[in-house]
Parts: structure tokens; sequence; C-alpha cells
């Protein structure tokens, strides 16, 4: 069989040349324990646009051939010092059809599968049958490309408030694919959500899905919201996407008001509630402020999918794939904006648009 692929790769030089092209490549026959899959589809996320482009001046990018460059600022190539020289594949996640199995896997052959484990910007991918979920009979690869990402990182975000004692969550910016499967999750399963929107129009959509509280980050009331709607489910958990900026310690600021409320008497140190801010995106690129009005009771740090996966058990995680599975065209559906060849994932006006990242706006490869 043909197994000639063609994969999207981001490459870094020594000189601080980023290089995003298309490499070809002969993949191996299967071997025990792996298929060969057809990709038919893989969605395009923030942080397959982190590996993609990595810190470049998108001002500098420019058209070279069939690929694309850009420059990496000088200040942080220090950074980048273990990518250099590499030629690096792209894509977290995606879904097709196996058309080549190992020889325990020839059961698989001809079914479609949803896959997590990079260099999924391709034509063709090798990949163990432990890292794909197996769709029903009759499911597309778009509805099973972004089974991974998003769903595990909505329920990630459950599990953790569990995890760690706190019985409501605060999400921000919540209009996006994931922050609408969160707003599934927490309604089935009766758990307090504050979501973060920066329009009427995003409010409207999310109350539409069954939201409690929404509040919008762009009006005049949005502190004095946030605090009530904080106040209204007791949440002491965060989970925020923006990263740069200061929304993370305005949510913190939120719950230290709502908790002095509690307080018999004064702290100079503030109340002891604790108050957990995790950030898990860069939407803003830019530095994360903390104003220091939430006493000494708080903690702020990443969240990172792959991260929280290893610190759960297998069997917790193992039921969060199967709730995936299960739910797939409803709780964890994704909507996309537009679907791209992996070409035109390499014309610079393509580029500029999913590199908007704009809420709800989600970008779909077609190898």
């Amino acid at each position: 069989m043909d197994r000639e692929n063609l994969e999207l790769r981001s490459t870094i030089s020594a000189d601080g040349a980023l290089r995003l092209h298309l490499e070809p490549a002969v993949l191996p026959e299967p071997g025990p324990g792996q298929l060969l899959v057809r990709v038919e589809a893989a969605p395009i996320n923030p942080s397959d646009l982190g590996l993609m482009f990595g810190p470049a001046d998108m001002k500098s990018l420019a058209q070279d051939g069939q690929a694309l460059t850009a420059r990496i600022p000088d200040g942080a190539m220090p950074a980048m010092q273990a990518r250099i020289g590499q030629s690096l594949p792209v894509g977290n996640e995606g879904a097709g059809t196996v058309i080549e199995a190992g020889p325990d896997q020839k059961h698989l052959l001809g079914r479609r599968v949803a896959m997590l484990g990079g260099a999924m910007y391709a034509r063709l991918r090798l990949i163990e049958a432990k890292d794909c979920l197996v769709l029903p009979e009759g499911a597309s690869a778009e509805e099973g490309a972004a089974l991974f990402v998003n769903p595990l990182t909505a329920l990630g975000f459950v599990e953790t408030m569990r995890a760690e004692g706190h019985k409501a969550i605060v999400h921000a910016p919540a209009a996006s694919n994931l922050g609408q499967m969160l707003v599934r999750i927490c309604k089935a399963d009766g758990i307090g959500l504050v979501n973060i929107v920066r329009s009427p129009e995003q409010v409207a959509m999310l109350r539409e899905l069954g939201a409690t509280h929404v509040v919008d980050s762009s009006t005049d009331s949005f502190l004095d919201d946030l605090t009530e709607a904080i106040a209204a489910t007791g949440a002491t958990l965060s989970f925020d996407a923006i990263g740069g900026g200061e929304m993370t310690s305005t949510i913190l600021n939120a719950m230290e008001a709502v908790a002095a409320r509690s307080m018999t008497g004064y702290d100079r140190y503030g109340s002891s509630v604790l108050k957990q801010g995790y950030i898990y995106g860069s939407l803003d690129t830019g530095p994360s402020v903390l104003r220091r009005g939430f006493g000494f009771s708080w903690r702020v740090g990443g969240w990172l999918l792959f991260h929280a996966l290893q610190r759960l058990d297998p069997a917790t995680v193992e039921r969060m794939r199967q709730r995936v599975l299960a739910e797939m065209t409803t709780t964890f559906a994704s909507h996309y904006t537009a679907r791209i060849t992996l070409e035109q994932a390499l014309q610079l006006e393509t580029v500029a648009a999913y590199m908007r990242k704009s809420t709800g706006a989600k970008y779909l490869l077609t190898p």
C-alpha cells in the first residue's frame, strides 16, 4: 500500500527564522497495536497555533513559495533552544478512517477513529490504537475530530474542582466551543458555573444553552455582576484562557469581596477562604497582571490538560473518555467557522483568519 505522507511541520533555525511548511514522508507498515489512519478532519486549537508559530513576530510573516516564514524576536530565542533545527509535526487531535492495521488490530480496518497524539495535520497518521476512540458506525470525521482537547479539558476542570474541594467554577471567556461544553456539563451535573463573556450576543447564546450565571465584561456593571454571581454560586476556583491582562486578578478580587461578607471582624491579611485561579491559555500573550486586593489566601497557577490527565487515576480518565464518546453529538459537539486544506493553511489570508482566535470561531483542517 502507498504510505507516502504529507505533513505540516514547523521549524526554527538558530538565526531566529521560523518556517512553516509541508514535508513529505514515507510511513512504515503498522506494527502490533498500531493503526494507519487516513486523516479526514483536524481542528486548529490555540495550543496548535503555539507550536505552529511559537513566539514569532506575526508582522514579519511572509510567503515563501508554498511555505511561510517569520522572525523570532531575539528576546524569545533562549526559550526556543530545545527546538532549534527540529522539524516538528503539528496538530494535537483529529479523526479519520483506518486503512491499515497491525496484526492484532485488523478488526478496526475501515472503522473511523478519533485520535490524540500530535502530527494530525497530515494526509496519514501512524498511531497507537490505545490513543484512539473508535467512533460509532455512521459518525463523521468532523463529529469525531475534536473529541479530546476541548471535551477532556472541560471535564478536567470539573475533576480538578472536585479533587481540590471547590464547589463552583468561574470560566473566561465562556462563549468558546469549550465554554459551551462546560455549560452543558455543569447544567447536567448540578455544578455552579459563572460564565464571563464579552458581548450581549454571547450572553444570549449561553443563556439559550441553559447557563444561569452569565456576566458581560464589556458592561459598566461587570464587576458588580461578577461579584454577585460568585456570591450566588460560592465559586472559589477559576479557569482563564485569556492569560494576559487582569482577568484572573479581577476574579480573585471578586471572590475575596464575597468572602469578606462572612468575616466577623477585620483581618489585615484578608479572608481565610482559599481562592484558586488557573490560567490555561494565552489568547492575550501580554503579561498576566495581579492587583493585590485578594488577601493572602490565594493561588495562581498554570493548568494544562496533559498534565492534569497524568495526575488523574486511569479509571477516571477512562470514564471521561467514555462520556465524551457517549455525548459526542450533544454535550461535546463542536461547530466550525470554516474548513480548509493543508495547502490553504499556508496562505497568508487564511492564517490571518484563524490567528484571530475569535471567541466561538474554530477552523477545521480537512487534509
